[in-house]
């Protein structure tokens, strides 16, 4: 249970490292027991790579800081622990009217996590990532050092961590201001469409009226349905009528953890077939609570079982703007002739909202998202054609979600990442900063 707790999510690569669990947020880092080490803070293990990972080194486990400090219910500005989940704030504050301003996928990561990651979500293009909604936060040094980061105090640290993977030192709480809503429920939309073309239409047209913009896309299509998939957009509904939509009462667990893969050629094309009719019409509305609406992998406890004891690889890229379309059909392309496919794939477009952090993901343009099963070299070698095409439009890869990008990639595309280096503890390191910082 201690290994499977202390792996990223996409349970590659495989590290070997000792933990250490941190429990107060006023007690200094323990030193004494690090040793000669290097030591990393780790949350809840949602990273997919090699990011929160320290190999042959420490792990500080800040599950436990999961403490809410102060929560303004007339403002919206709660400050907390860095280990409370994601999870835990909606409880707490969705009932009082207030609603994390920005959110991934998941809601099990921790408020540090998610801060060191700068994570987006489906209303990019008008908020932006979570650090422009992250007020200030305690940094905690090895040497014993506790920093106040804001815009105007510490800027310079505030601006390091937030992206910062970790990697500046351990931040113990966080202050965030949240979005205000009338009530948990969203009007949902999603339109069933047939190849990329139809795809930028609807994300250009949606994202001047529709808070949050995604897609779905089926990655066995090819030819004319080449990037065919659902939309799904949404807006905060203003009010009720009827009898309101009840979130999930349940989660399932996934059964077993298998020694291959269950997702192959065949249960891809099966899965992407019905996925994408799922729906009798081209176009369906409805009333939905935010859980399914944001969460809808939630449902199903350790999902990422489903591909087998070696794990996954995903693969997050930025596009920019003025090349987007032509990079996702050649990506797209490619992956078909490769036979291996995602049945999580996701594309959308990002604003051009600037985040403060010196290595945050996004870019204006488009971001798309998938997950390979890893089958060894066969899957390394498609990662790297993908690459190819990345680089080659200025684009980039997501840290938090990465596990083999190469250092030059990596440095041509954040071309921070030596200021970064001015504020990294000197104590602190993982597997993909020490991956990626080797000098060719």
């Amino acid at each position: 249970m201690a290994a499977k707790r202390y792996q990223s999510w996409g349970r590659y690569p495989k590290a070997d490292q000792a933990t250490c669990k941190l429990y107060w947020r006023d007690a200094p880092l323990p030193m004494d027991r690090i040793g000669e080490r290097t030591c990393l803070p780790f949350g809840n293990g949602r990273s997919y790579g090699d990011v929160c990972l320290n190999d042959g080194g420490i792990l500080l486990d800040c599950r436990q800081l999961d403490r809410c400090i102060r929560f303004d219910t007339d403002t919206g500005v709660l400050r907390c622990e860095a280990g409370v989940l994601l999870a835990d704030i909606l409880r707490l504050t969705v009932p009082k009217g207030w609603l994390l301003p920005v959110t991934p996928g998941t809601r099990f990561v921790t408020v540090g996590g998610a801060v060191a990651n700068d994570v987006h979500g489906k209303n990019h293009h008008q908020a932006g990532t979570l650090g422009r909604h992250i007020r200030r936060f305690e940094l905690l040094r090895s040497d014993g050092e506790r920093l106040i980061c804001a815009p105007d105090d510490n800027p310079d640290f505030y601006q390091a961590t937030i992206a910062g993977l970790g990697l500046t030192g351990v931040i113990t709480w966080a202050e965030l201001q949240l979005k205000g809503i009338r009530n948990p429920y969203l009007e949902r939309e999603i339109i069933r469409y047939g190849n990329l073309d139809e795809f930028f239409a609807l994300a250009r047209e949606s994202n001047r009226d529709y808070t949050y913009t995604a897609a779905w896309i089926d990655c066995s299509a090819t030819g004319t349905q080449l990037g065919r998939g659902l939309f799904i957009r949404g807006n905060h509904a203003e009010s009720i009528t009827g009898k309101p939509p009840r979130p999930p009462t349940r989660q399932l667990r996934f059964p077993i953890d298998p020694p291959f893969s269950l997702i192959n050629g065949l249960t891809l094309k099966l899965f992407n077939r019905l996925y994408y009719h799922r729906q009798p019409s081209d176009r369906m509305r409805d009333v939905v609570h935010y859980e399914p609406f944001f969460y809808p992998l939630d449902t199903i406890l350790d999902w990422n079982r489903v591909y087998g004891s070696k794990g996954f690889l995903q693969y997050q890229c930025a596009l920019p703007s003025d090349r987007m379309e032509d990079a996702i059909r050649e990506i797209l392309e490619r992956i078909a002739k490769a036979g291996i496919g995602s049945f999580l794939a996701v594309l959308k477009l990002f604003g051009d909202q600037p985040s403060p952090g010196l290595l945050s993901f996004p870019m204006p343009g488009a971001t798309l998202a998938l997950d390979f099963p890893n089958h060894g070299e066969k899957t390394l070698r498609l990662l790297d054609q993908l690459d190819a095409v990345t680089r080659a439009v200025g684009g980039r890869l997501n840290p938090a979600k990465d596990a083999r990008m190469r250092p030059e990639d990596f440095q041509n595309a954040y071309p921070h990442w030596k200021t970064m280096e001015t504020y990294l503890d000197p104590r602190i390191s993982s597997g993909f900063w020490r991956r990626v910082t080797v000098q060719s």
